[in-house]
């Protein structure tokens, strides 16, 4: 049996995973989904002090609290920067360290300074709440249950840098990254090159747009089974 943390991206929820995670635990697997603070789930407890630092601690009390270890960590998206800053608190409860087309940040990175072409609106009396961006599913039916559950997202979120103690390839645990190959960013390609170009990585492609988890959860889920 192995053990998956499964973080989400930006304006979702845990609930994009659903399919994904049913399909892991049919095959014997421990599966955890942890909702970030203010979005999906928990868009409740919105705010505008609700920042990259909360995420992290979001997976890192999931991990500690449940006392996980030897787990396949996935960041989805956004999740990149979420599953990036909880390693050094978590690292060493790692075994593999997966990035779903999502940011992989450097110390000191946020996503804003990855994706420049994000305007985070910022100063005194800015609004604190970004909208969603608009995402294409592969049906009308994802669509359908998708769409209304995404939530506007806190600005600290993607303005507060990433901090990380040491460069991913040195931190002991496996390395993989997935790509969807059927929506450009540049963000995502250029992460996706760095795992092409590197030893230390394992890459995979799926042919579909950026919502991966719920346009294609078979393919996702084949994938993660490999790494076990």
């Amino acid at each position: 049996m192995r053990t998956y943390v499964l973080v989400h991206g930006a304006w979702g929820g845990s609930y994009g995973f659903r399919h994904v995670r049913r399909l892991l635990a049919a095959q014997g697997h421990e599966v955890f989904t942890p909702s970030l603070t203010g979005i999906g789930e928990r868009s409740h407890l919105t705010g505008p002090l609700v920042s990259l630092t909360t995420h992290v601690l979001d997976v890192v009390n999931t991990v500690r609290y449940e006392d996980l270890d030897d787990m396949v960590l996935l960041g989805f998206s956004y999740g990149g920067m979420v599953v990036t800053g909880a390693l050094d608190a978590i690292g060493d409860r790692v075994r593999e360290l997966v990035y779903l087309d999502a940011f992989v940040p450097a110390d000191g990175q946020s996503v804003t300074s990855l994706s420049p072409a994000r305007e985070v609106p910022q100063g005194l009396g800015a609004p604190w709440l970004i909208p969603p961006n608009e995402r294409a599913y592969d049906s009308p039916e994802i669509a359908a249950f998708s769409q209304p559950r995404r939530t506007p997202q806190p600005a600290r979120t993607f303005t507060e840098p990433v901090r990380l103690g040491a460069p991913l390839e040195e931190c002991g645990f496996g390395l993989t990254y997935i790509r969807a190959t059927a929506e450009p960013s540049v963000a995502f390609e250029a992460a996706a090159a760095r795992a092409k170009a590197s030893p230390a990585w394992r890459y995979h492609e799926i042919d579909t747009g950026h919502m991966v988890p719920e346009n294609r959860p078979e393919e996702l889920t084949a994938i993660l089974l490999g790494l076990a």
